[in-house]
């Protein structure tokens, strides 16, 4: 079987550092808030080109604390309207409504699955009060033109960067066009930890500093508690991790890449349609992308993924069942959004990562190809 990702390779080639890291940390005595985190920190902060970077527990963290820290500064209240894509995974939804804000859902661009400038302008509301783009799949959302529509309104930007480690537009990396931006590491990231992990990353010093305490109890200082926090801090073996493995982020990003070209040159099959319709290899927008996953839609998706299986390759959907069909989200079930229900009744990811050899990759494209022969 060709696996989608295989973790245990990938960490693998990093096996004797990620060893070396975590005896460091081992012998070091400090396992909290010491010296990998505030290491990983900077040089994550470094990579992603901003001042800041706020290491915490998980990236759903990283996206509530931010929101809640607006909100100790007195940048939100309770009930103001934060616009998110519909087409997302449901976790940037669950930050909105746990620092209870109201999500506004707003449909994706069908060519690149992210959320649409034109549909997040008609959204705007008095209430309105942040934008929340999430950059799927890898790719970024359409940050300048998001930010025209942000600095016309005078709302604040929250980035959604838990696929795009690494994507960048014109230069600018995730994670340094908005007010913030909120990670993820979760291992199946293209930077992954080995455990549950995040960060949020910002040039503003005054909301690192909130969010700082935040992370920490709410205090910047032990005993003295500044607001009511929460412990969500990215402890010293998960950031000693991901200190490794961000040495080869950039080389990894090009092996994902490469994968991807050679999908779009390969997969020739009108039943199945690629996830690039206005990028070709080579191509400053392909190389803009990096890949956390290649998703393709079929509208016999059930099939394709049977007959990719019957192949030997594992292929995973991302996502199911779109956030407002969720019962968690159950005042939302009589919406309508048929764009982003078209992309979750249909999508299907292939196999990527930085250990699929090229055999691999040609084994996924004869697939694809004899599917429906």
């Amino acid at each position: 079987m060709i696996p989608f990702l295989d973790l245990k390779a990938i960490n693998a080639m990093y096996r004797d550092e990620l060893v070396e890291a975590s005896t460091r940390v081992i012998d070091s005595g400090w396992y909290i808030t010491g010296n990998e985190l505030e290491a990983f920190e900077q040089e994550f902060a470094a990579y992603c080109g901003t001042k800041h970077t706020i290491g915490v527990a998980n990236g759903l963290d990283a996206l509530t604390l931010t929101l809640q820290a607006w909100k100790e500064l007195g940048r939100l209240k309770d009930g103001d309207e934060v616009i998110v894509p519909t087409n997302t995974y449901v976790a940037s939804i669950l930050a909105i409504s746990a620092a209870n804000l109201t999500p506004i859902l707003v449909e994706p661009d069908i060519k690149n699955y992210n959320i649409c400038p034109v549909r997040v302008r008609q959204a705007i509301s008095p209430k309105t009060r942040v934008i929340l783009p999430v950059h799927l799949y890898g790719r970024l959302a359409d940050m300048p033109a998001i930010l025209e529509i942000a600095n016309e309104y005078d709302l604040l930007v929250l980035e959604d960067s838990a696929q795009a480690h690494g994507a960048c537009v014109d230069g600018r990396k995730s994670g340094s066009w908005g007010d913030a931006s909120g990670f993820s590491f979760y291992p199946g990231k293209n930077l992954g930890a080995l455990g549950d992990a995040g960060a949020i990353t910002t040039n503003d010093d005054s909301l690192a500093e909130t969010l700082r305490a935040l992370r920490n109890y709410g205090s910047h200082e032990k005993y003295k508690n500044l607001f009511r926090g929460v412990n969500s801090r990215l402890d010293e073996i998960q950031a000693a991790m991901l200190r490794v493995k961000l040495k080869y982020l950039d080389k990894e990003l090009q092996h994902r890449r490469k994968a991807a070209s050679a999908y779009v040159d390969g997969i020739n099959n009108n039943k199945i349609i690629l996830p690039v319709n206005n990028l070709t290899p080579n191509s400053v927008e392909f190389d803009q992308n990096v890949w956390h996953v290649f998703t393709v839609r079929c509208e016999q998706r059930a099939s394709l993924q049977k007959h990719l299986t019957e192949h030997g390759i594992q292929t995973l959907i991302h996502y199911p069942i779109p956030p407002h069909k969720q019962q968690a989200y159950e005042e939302m079930k009589d919406k309508n959004y048929p764009v982003s229900e078209l992309i979750h009744e249909q999508v299907l990811s292939l196999p990527i990562g930085p250990t699929i050899t090229s055999e691999e990759v040609r084994s996924v494209i004869n697939a694809c190809n004899s599917f429906g022969d």
